[in-house]
């Protein structure tokens, strides 16, 4: 089954790289530039697409990006520091991204043949991203079924919809990922700020998978206290 990956660089989509490609099913890359102030992750999704030896799509959708208003990841807005999970982090919803890129990236696929289209989206998400949950996923599912209609089948595969962070770095260390060469921050610094909520559910996800993480941090025991102020908040 020749899969089309939606990969942002970061850990999640790069371990769902490298999975696909141990299948032998991996069959492009299809990236998303929105305007994100962090888009020095498709510099990591271009690497992985060169050192899997797959075509490599940068869908430009800067504009669009720039008319989707209200996100810290494309407005000079503060990216909160703390738990992934805690409320303040609903600032970092880009609205109907995943819709967005997920259409496109079936027209990609369906055009070159491709089978399936894969995204990591995953458990950890769900309580911030309405477009990460199941719900969303089996819907959009359905959509691009009657969409693609007597002209392709194109399918959606979510392996990650169920699990958690944990266990996509449990799966991702066993496809031989270089977590060194993914890129998860989204202040988009010179490295990992360690205290944005995706710098720590990055290093959470690690130490729960008893994982050696290679990142670089500028606050690399942070994540501790957040996931501790975290745990006492929802006590």
């Amino acid at each position: 089954m020749h899969t089309a990956l939606v990969c942002s660089g970061g850990l999640d989509s790069v371990s769902l790289a490298h999975v696909l490609a141990s299948q032998g099913r991996l069959s492009r890359i299809v990236s998303f530039d929105y305007g994100q102030r962090h888009r020095k992750e498709l510099d990591f999704a271009r690497a992985c697409a060169l050192r899997l030896g797959v075509p490599f799509h940068l869908v430009d959708l800067s504009g669009l990006g720039a008319a989707l208003s209200g996100s810290a990841l494309t407005d000079d807005l503060a990216v909160p520091d703390g738990h992934y999970a805690e409320e303040t982090m609903r600032v970092t919803v880009v609205p109907n991204r995943n819709a967005i890129m997920l259409t496109v990236a079936f027209g990609i696929a369906a055009a070159n043949g491709d089978a399936a289209v894969a995204a990591a989206v995953h458990g950890g998400d769900h309580f911030i991203y309405p477009d990460c949950r199941p719900g969303f996923t089996d819907a959009f599912a359905a959509m691009q079924r009657a969409a693609l209609e007597g002209y392709a089948d194109v399918a959606l595969d979510v392996p990650f919809v169920h699990r958690t962070k944990a266990d996509i770095v449990t799966a991702g260390a066993a496809a031989g990922t270089p977590f060194a060469q993914t890129w998860s921050c989204y202040k988009g610094g010179a490295r990992h700020c360690g205290r944005c909520g995706t710098c720590v559910e990055r290093r959470e996800a690690f130490h729960l998978a008893g994982v050696a993480d290679p990142t670089e941090y500028d606050d690399a025991d942070f994540w501790q206290a957040a996931v501790a102020a975290h745990a006492a908040g929802g006590a």
